[in-house]
């Protein structure tokens, strides 16, 4: 089903554009559990054999895993319906935005005097990355707008469709069930300020401020609508977070100036160069004894070939062109290349927390399991959510 927003820029659907809106989830519902399942058996009993076959081995990769199901029925039913439910998601939300442009301005205002704020560059030129494409099939892309807050209105909206209602009532399940792992692993842990890289619109920076309120919270981006938007989004639900229009790799804070470093789903969007800036300027930013913690996608290392090929299956189908390359690339050794001890490194599959409940994560903390991914579903959207997270520690 579609997700009600649970704050005050909600909006006041139709009866049509919520039926668009469930039916739009119940699709994505259908293609991510019951047609990835059909896919997963294409594989196993016609793709993979023949590959062999042809190749004299057995698929290796996650490339080798496309080769494998190009042209086989089931890749091409899967990946027809796909595309065209995301763009559905988009175009389900649209109309509503358009409609409730002044409501959206309106509720913003009440809330401007609220403790936070946000502060555009105006000098800042918005990478390619961001603005040359149309990042998820999103029309517009994270610029739409420009430093309006359609941009924002449409993700946060979107969204709410796209995950069909497993990333929790603000679409935070990511950051509560990271914020919530780390306080119970690290209990003495207790950052005074946070800094949230590749924020969009802050729907994962709020639960680090949930989880620790005494902490200054700041959240960049590089795409302003986003940030307008954003601040708006907490100051409603009464969080103080500092909204900055900036860019990752290259940071406008002192060196070490921070206690964390924080992003969620944000790497994959970048490209090698900028990705290792990055992690470089994280490092830099940090404090001695500071954490740099990132969820995201597993890595293809860690996964069979098809379920590698699984989640790249964006990076060729979804106007998401880094997505593969990082993936292919080692977590521990890209935060030892931006300075941090291999000791140091950790990382960890936690539980949905909207799904598993709190218990469900302090059981998997008390348990001290294993770090390897070894869970089918990690980083899907899917029954059964888990998310993967990786981090170091800054001697």
């Amino acid at each position: 089903m579609t997700l009600a927003l649970n704050h005050p820029m909600n909006p006041d659907k139709t009866p049509e554009e919520l039926a668009r809106g469930r039916f739009v989830s119940g699709i994505r519902s259908l293609i991510l559990n019951d047609l990835a399942g059909d896919l997963k058996t294409a594989y196993d009993k016609r793709a993979a054999p023949a590959f062999k076959k042809r190749e004299g081995r057995e698929p290796a990769s996650s490339r080798d895993a496309h080769m494998a199901l190009r042209g086989d029925p089931a890749f091409n039913i899967y990946s027809a319906m796909r595309v065209q439910a995301q763009k559905m998601v988009w175009a389900s939300v649209g109309d509503s935005v358009a409609r409730e442009s002044d409501k959206l301005a309106a509720e913003a205002a009440k809330v401007s005097n609220q403790p936070g704020s946000v502060t555009l560059n105006p000098n800042l030129e918005v990478p390619r990355n961001v603005s040359a494409i149309d990042v998820h099939l999103m029309p517009g892309s994270y610029v739409r707008g420009e430093d309006s807050l359609e941009a924002g209105a449409i993700y946060d909206r979107g969204l709410a469709v796209f995950s069909m209602g497993l990333m929790g009532a603000n679409l935070d399940d990511i950051g509560l069930s990271m914020a919530k792992y780390i306080a119970l692993r690290y209990p003495d842990f207790r950052p005074q300020r946070i800094l949230d890289t590749g924020c969009t619109i802050g729907h994962n920076t709020l639960p680090w401020k949930q989880t620790y309120p005494d902490a200054e919270v700041v959240a960049i981006d590089a795409a302003p609508g986003g940030l307008v938007y954003g601040s708006a989004r907490a100051k409603m639900q009464g969080l103080e977070v500092h909204f900055q229009q900036m860019c990752a790799d290259s940071l406008d804070f002192p060196d070490a100036s921070f206690d964390m470093v924080w992003s969620s789903m944000f790497l994959h969007e970048l490209s090698k160069k900028t990705r290792a800036a990055a992690f470089a300027e994280a490092y830099r930013v940090l404090k001695p004894g500071g954490l740099m913690l990132h969820m995201e996608l597993p890595p293809n290392g860690e996964m069979s070939a098809f379920d590698g090929f699984y989640l790249d299956w964006d990076s060729y189908y979804n106007e998401e062109p880094f997505y593969k390359g990082y993936r292919d690339e080692s977590p521990p050794e890209l935060c030892a290349r931006a300075g941090f001890a291999p000791e140091n490194y950790f990382q960890f599959v936690v539980p949905s927390v909207g799904i598993y409940g709190e218990q469900a994560i302090a059981d998997m903390v008390a348990s001290d399991q294993a770090e390897a991914v070894g869970q089918a579903t990690t980083g899907r959207l899917a029954e059964g959510v888990m998310w993967f997270g990786y981090g170091a520690w800054k001697q």
